[in-house]
C-alpha cells in the first residue's frame, strides 16, 4: 500500500507551496468545448454553402427571409461557437455561458421534437444536453478530498 503522507510530500516537492486541487466538471467542460468546436466548424461550412447557393439546399422552404440571410446567420453563430469552444478550453467564463445557453436551447428543442419521426434520438439528445448542463454548472467546484 502506498503511504498517503509520502504522496502528499511528493506533490509538495514537485510544486512547492501548492497542494493538488481537483475540480468537478473539467472533463465535461473539455467535452463541451470539443462539441462547440465541431458545431461551430460545421455551421461555418453550412453558412458558406448557403451564401454560395449550394445545390444542397434545393427545394428548401423558409418561414421568413432567404437562403442568403440564413447563411450569414449560420456563419455568425458558427463563429460564436468557435470562440466559445476555445474560451472553454482556456477556462473562460464566456465559453461556459455560451455552452450553458446552447445546451439549454438544445434540451428545449429536443423536447419539442419528441413527437417527430425520431423520438428516441430526441430523448438521447435531451439526456446529452442535461449531462452537459450539469458539467458546466458544477465546473470549478472543488471535490472533497479523502484523507
Amino acid at each position: 500500500m502506498a503511504n498517503p503522507q509520502a504522496n502528499q510530500t511528493a506533490v509538495e516537492t514537485a510544486r512547492p507551496g501548492r497542494k493538488e486541487a481537483h475540480m468537478r466538471g473539467v472533463g465535461r467542460a473539455a467535452f463541451v468545448a470539443v462539441l462547440l468546436l465541431i458545431a461551430g466548424t460545421l455551421n461555418i461550412i453550412y453558412g458558406i454553402a448557403a451564401v454560395g447557393n449550394a445545390h444542397f439546399f434545393n427545394n428548401t422552404q423558409f418561414v421568413f427571409s432567404s437562403l442568403h440571410t440564413w447563411g450569414w446567420i449560420t456563419i455568425i453563430v458558427g463563429v460564436i461557437q468557435l470562440t466559445a469552444g476555445f474560451s472553454l478550453f482556456t477556462g473562460g467564463t464566456y465559453g461556459r455561458v455560451i455552452g450553458i445557453i446552447a445546451a439549454s436551447i438544445g434540451a428545449l428543442e429536443s423536447l419539442l421534437s419528441i413527437g417527430g419521426a425520431h423520438p428516441w434520438w430526441s430523448l438521447g439528445i435531451f439526456a446529452l444536453c442535461i449531462y452537459v448542463l450539469h458539467g458546466l454548472i458544477v465546473l470549478g467546484e472543488e471535490t472533497p478530498t479523502q484523507t
